[in-house]
């Protein structure tokens, strides 16, 4: 791997050993590109980063069959506020004129497609992008887009599920090389109660059987409680639904970062 084939991986595996030594479970916050307007976006992101380890944002997409009501809602209102593609990788641009945090997109395959692997890629490049998060791109069935992604320096995401088999666990886990993201309970995205987290550990102990790198745990986290459940077996914890519903009731979101964040206490 060269230098500019690693630079993704390295900063992305570097915040999670940075949490580590911490004794502490790297902090992802998730934030929709784009909400709760595009004028508003860049603040939020920065409260987000004020505690980040790693930064995920979502590349508003009209059909996010992964996601939850809450989400949906976020990436329908970024659409009609005029967030797309290249306004999402333009966020992340101006984003790195002030942070030097790892920033990874999460984005479904139409949308890449749609502009071109290989052209998304450099975009996603230029911008400052570090690994992307591909919910549904199976890591055996377009090798095409992890081998650019690589060539572009940036790092690949792939999910697993409580119902994913030993055989599946072991094909996404050696295909990722930023993190593993466990999906903690079967179905869309959202806060859950904490007792949906109860499939996390075996799941986690049988995807370190093959991961050769962090793995963390999303879906269901909502407070400090539940980000410490998962901190305790997990090596980042991805939060992102949480943070939107308190937009929507006009909560104190830099409050329940924080909170969320002194939760990924091991």
């Amino acid at each position: 791997m060269t230098a500019t084939q690693s630079r993704g991986v390295a900063r992305i595996h570097a915040a999670f050993e940075a949490a580590q030594a911490q004794g502490r479970a790297a902090f992802i916050p998730f934030m929709t590109a784009g909400f709760p307007s595009a004028a508003a976006f860049p603040a939020l992101a920065d409260t987000l980063l004020e505690r980040a380890d790693i930064l995920e944002v979502g590349l508003p997409y009209s059909d996010p069959l992964g996601d939850g009501p809450t989400i949906q809602r976020a990436s329908e209102q970024a659409l009609e506020g005029g967030t797309s593609t290249r306004r999402t990788l333009e966020a992340v641009r101006e984003l790195r004129t002030r942070h030097d945090t790892p920033i990874v997109v999460m984005t479904y395959v139409n949308p890449i497609y749609a502009v071109g692997p290989r052209e998304f890629m450099r975009l996603a490049q230029e911008a400052g992008v570090d690994g992307l998060i591909l919910p549904d791109l199976p890591p055996d069935q377009d090798l095409e887009i992890a081998d650019l992604a690589a060539e572009h320096g940036l790092a690949v995401t792939f999910l697993i599920a409580p119902t994913s088999t030993p055989a599946r666990v072991k094909l996404v886990a050696e295909a990722c090389t930023g993190f593993l993201y466990a999906v903690s309970v079967t179905g869309v995205t959202g806060a859950r109660e904490a007792t949906a987290l109860n499939e996390v550990p075996a799941m986690l102990a049988l995807a370190r059987e093959h991961a050769r790198v962090p793995v963390a745990v999303g879906f269901g986290v909502k407070d400090a409680g539940t980000a410490h459940q998962v901190a305790a077996v997990a090596d980042g914890v991805v939060v992102g639904s949480a943070f939107i519903n308190a937009i929507n009731h006009g909560q104190d979101v830099a409050a329940l970062v924080a909170t969320i964040a002194d939760g990924c206490q091991k």
